[in-house]
């Protein structure tokens, strides 16, 4: 029986689920290898999928279908949910610059793919581009759109075929123009490092916490509502020590005084216009001073708080405490009255514990309820991105599967409060989900595929692949990276970010990131990633539909 289990060509259920299991669970570890210091991470499962296809274990077609597009969905729609909310600011200041020339590379890619279809008609067929361009770019969710806007099963089998043959020197492509560009720059990581470093102490905009003594005899009397117009930016006192030498929970009408010590939360950017107007800067142990004020941090979880605004909470009136800081996802926002929350922001409140306790009650501070998935919005997201997907949007195109849940996925992250929606997920839920989707994808793609795979890859056919998709790797990358560096003087951090982010690549990232010891090239990763991650699905997808 269980040699049967095992047979090649046995489509049963249990045997399906007995070479899906080894398929992917395989293709991780294998993924976890490091060669020449690079792992393809999860995309091995890919080729575990073709080595067992090629060995005869088939899946039934129509299973196959399901798992595959069930896959798809699922990776697709944590991708939308992971890179919605910052998909609309990315934007905004030194983003714009990073994304538009992310948009060219996308735009070279295309373009040089067209060219070779055009120029090579008869010998290459615009499947097998497709699918070596997707490859070239390393990006999965095109490889996937493609297919699904073929919808047809010996096209998708090529492009799969076209994917993995361009895949490893994809890879390899974007670490060897990282490498070229450095050499051609004479670049110096140490120096960016430093120069990133020394501009990050100018312009650093993250909130700062500083102390000021009150001598300036122009602003006694005045309340913190009149300093507010006086200072035209966002701050927030949080304590004050009166000549009474007793610490208060400031309010909006709360006077300020000569002599007055106050502790403030602003951008540090703004520090010297507070020291022209109060007084100077003072180094001062609130913690030591005694007082029955605390601060501590609560995090949000009743879902009847998300979308509301932080003036909304009447922190003041209703509680006597003051809101400093606000962390959402690791990152320190100013606790301005327009702020809009979400589940799983901790709001940093200094007050009486009393009051503190019972702003608790009323918002939740539960990470058990965090920990809950928001199956509702989901799978709602799902249904309407699959509608959205099926609709014509013009001369016969569909978002189809990929597209529709992508754009429902940053709409709901960015948007869903309005409609009372939470789209908070954990940051494991959202692995957890993203991995198993794009693991179910690539084994039925590389099962399916795996037959035909070796007589259409090892021969000139198949060589020529390889060459085509290290043109379309290369090419882009050492344009677009002459540019970034030569015309726009960009760091060369954020140059490699740009280029692994704007093929969506993970392992290029990791390689760039441990050469530089450094965060930058994820900071810049992470800003044009949203962006291209969109253009890739839609741009596969009409590179099909245009000459299918």
């Amino acid at each position: 029986m269980f040699e049967t289990l095992l047979a090649p060509g046995n489509t049963g259920l249990a045997s399906t689920l007995v070479l899906y299991s080894f398929v992917i669970a395989a293709g991780i570890y294998l993924g976890k290898l490091k060669f020449g210091g690079v792992s393809l991470g999860v995309t091995f499962v890919l080729f575990v999928g073709i080595l067992m296809g090629h060995f005869g274990y088939t899946v039934n077609p129509e299973v196959l279908k399901f798992i595959r597009e069930f896959g798809l969905i699922l990776f697709i729609f944590a991708i939308g949910l992971q890179v919605g909310p910052a998909f609309f600011s990315s934007f905004k200041k030194g983003g714009v610059r990073l994304n538009v020339l992310a948009v060219i590379m996308v735009v070279l890619n295309v373009g040089i793919a067209v060219a070779i279809y055009l120029i090579g008609q008869g010998s290459i067929s615009i499947e097998a581009i497709t699918g070596v361009m997707s490859g070239a770019v390393t990006n999965t969710p095109g490889l996937a759109a493609a297919q699904q806007a073929a919808n047809n099963p010996d096209a998708a089998d090529t492009m799969a075929m076209g994917y993995a043959a361009a895949y490893p020197l994809g890879v390899c492509g974007i670490i060897i123009s990282i490498l070229i560009l450095r050499k051609v720059f004479r670049i110096d990581l140490k120096k960016e490092v430093k120069q990133l470093e020394d501009e990050a102490a100018e312009e650093q905009n993250a909130p700062s916490v500083l102390s000021f003594e009150v001598t300036n005899k122009l602003v006694n009397g005045l309340s913190l509502r009149q300093l507010h117009d006086v200072i035209h930016c966002d701050f927030v006192v949080s304590r004050l020590l009166n000549a009474y030498n007793e610490v208060i929970i400031p309010t909006s009408e709360t006077l300020i005084r000569v002599g007055d010590k106050v502790k403030v939360v602003m951008s540090a950017n703004d520090e010297m216009s507070f020291s022209a107007l109060l007084g100077p800067k003072i180094e001062m142990e609130w913690e030591e001073t005694p007082s029955e004020v605390v601060s501590r941090r609560i995090l949000l979880t009743r879902p009847k708080y998300n979308g509301v605004t932080l003036g909304q909470l009447r922190l003041h009136s209703g509680y006597q405490l003051n809101a400093t800081r606000v962390n959402r996802s690791g990152v320190d926002l100013l606790a301005s009255p327009g702020l809009r929350l979400q589940m799983g922001d901790r709001i940093t409140v200094v007050g009486h514990l009393n009051d503190i306790s019972r702003l608790s009650d009323k918002l939740g501070n539960s990470m058990k309820r965090l920990n809950e998935p928001n199956l509702i919005t989901i799978f709602l997201g799902i249904l309407f991105g699959i509608l959205l997907g099926s609709i014509d949007v013009g001369f016969g195109m569909k978002l189809g599967l990929a597209g529709g849940p992508l754009v429902v996925a940053i709409l709901l992250s960015r948007f869903g409060y309005k409609a009372k929606l939470i789209t908070y997920t954990s940051s494991s839920a959202s692995m957890l989900m993203r991995e198993l989707g794009i693991s179910l994808f690539l084994a039925s793609v590389g099962i399916a595929a795996g037959k035909t795979f070796a007589p259409t890859v090892f021969n000139i056919t198949g060589m020529w692949w390889v060459i085509y998709g290290f043109i379309i790797t290369v090419v882009p990358l050492l344009i677009v990276g002459f540019i970034a560096r030569k015309v726009y003087k960009i760091n060369f951090l954020h140059i490699m970010g740009l280029l692994s982010g704007g093929y969506t690549d993970p392992p290029a990232l990791a390689y760039a990131s441990g050469s530089s010891q450094s965060d930058a090239p994820a900071v810049a990763y992470s800003t044009v990633y949203p962006l291209t991650m969109f253009l890739r699905v839609v741009a596969a997808q009409v590179l099909i539909l245009a000459f299918f």
